[in-house]
């Protein structure tokens, strides 16, 4: 089914969008395979508002998962906030199936974001142990957006980048989520119904790329999207 005259600009947005995501991942710093494992936060606003895509997103976010599993050498901490000041954190895993099995046991609870106590907790996680990336997915930003882009400033000198990924078009947070992921050293891609299964290997992407290096991003390549090949291909020898 062809797209409508009036869908179009929209689709096309969202293409230039994912683009522009892949060129900025494919300029980071390569990263080699570790002696030890790679260590990813990943952060969900667990918010009311996104109570709606939830499922689907859970699917999509749990395919990161079994892609990092495939790798064997990423460590994943699960993190999310909803309600009245509710913050939960798992601990280091490297059981990507555990992880699922918490992410489809949480619920949507009305409330407003917490993503300064994500930043905070990801420079205090890198004090304590080095971590190598952090992915939030959220729609919303009801925060000092300064107080979140000076944190956003201290993990970018950490050289730990924001992978943000924005559900809905709610101008104020992708403003704000655009300039925490580029002065993280990161990238903000658009999650939409549109673009879902070019996302879902975008997810699965960062996590091959984090634990496993440019090689293991290209073996993956071979048979995932030409979104992901693009990305290999763009990434410096």
């Amino acid at each position: 089914m062809s797209d409508s005259p009036k869908d179009l600009p929209t689709r096309v947005a969202a293409r230039s969008e994912i683009s522009a995501f892949l060129q900025k991942v494919a300029s980071l710093p390569a990263v080699a395979r570790r002696e030890g494992a790679g260590r990813l936060l990943f952060a969900l606003d667990a918010t009311g508002s996104r109570e709606q895509t939830w499922d689907q997103a859970t699917q999509l976010q749990g395919e990161m998962f079994l892609a990092a599993r495939a790798q064997g050498g990423l460590q994943i901490q699960l993190t999310y906030f909803r309600g009245f000041a509710e913050f939960y954190k798992t601990p280091w895993c490297r059981d990507a199936a555990a992880l699922l099995g918490l992410m489809t046991g949480i619920g949507c609870r009305a409330g407003t974001t917490q993503i300064e106590r994500v930043l905070r907790h990801a420079l205090a996680e890198n004090k304590a142990q080095r971590i190598h990336c952090v992915v939030y997915v959220g729609d919303a930003m009801e925060e000092n957006a300064d107080v979140l882009c000076q944190l956003a400033g201290q993990l970018g000198l950490l050289n730990v980048p924001v992978f943000v990924f924005q559900e809905g078009a709610d101008a104020r947070a992708q403003q704000t989520f655009q300039s925490i992921a580029k002065l993280s050293g990161g990238a903000w891609s658009p999650f939409d119904g549109a673009s879902a299964a070019q996302l879902r290997d975008l997810l699965r992407a960062v996590a091959v790329y984090a634990s496993g290096g440019r090689q293991a991003l290209a073996n993956f390549s071979a048979n995932a999207s030409q979104a992901v090949q693009r990305l290999t291909q763009q990434l410096r020898p």
